[in-house]
């Protein structure tokens, strides 16, 4: 497959640099769909990575429908979601008794530490874009909440 080749504005012509990167760690960069990598295991769900970077974590979750994953936290990160389609139904807190339930343009913050699950309570599947900010591994699957 072909680089998206797109003109930036003040650029002269596709071939030529759009930018000086030279000191720059890494230059922009698009990650496609394909690109994609399958990540963070937890039963019921499927993570894809799309990056890691010094801080961070960017990727796409799907949970099908009426699937319910297993109990986990994400260690010292910060969690952002983002509800592209279906729902998600979040169970956290003591006995797993608080929930949430988000959907299509929703965003979901998911504080360090926290152990839930992630329910998909439709009939059809859900997808949702994840950002999260933090160190070490991004997530510890464990046997429930306290």
């Amino acid at each position: 497959m072909r680089p998206r080749r797109v003109r930036i504005t003040g650029q002269k012509s596709l071939d030529e640099p759009p930018c000086d990167t030279r000191g720059m760690a890494e230059p922009i960069r698009v990650i496609t769909n394909d690109a994609l990598t399958d990540a963070d295991p937890t039963p019921g769900m499927h993570r894809r990575r799309a990056f890691d970077a010094p801080g961070l974590w960017s990727g796409l979750v799907h949970t099908d429908a009426g699937s319910t994953s297993g109990w986990h936290h994400h260690g010292d990160h910060e969690t952002s979601l983002y509800i592209v389609s279906g729902a998600m139904r979040l169970e956290f807190g003591p006995g797993g008794r608080s929930v949430v339930d988000a959907g299509p343009g929703d965003f979901v913050h998911v504080p360090a530490g926290v152990v839930h699950r992630e329910s998909n309570p439709t009939d059809g599947p859900a997808t949702a874009i994840i950002a999260r900010a933090g160190t070490g591994v991004p997530t510890v699957n464990v046997d429930g909440p306290n």
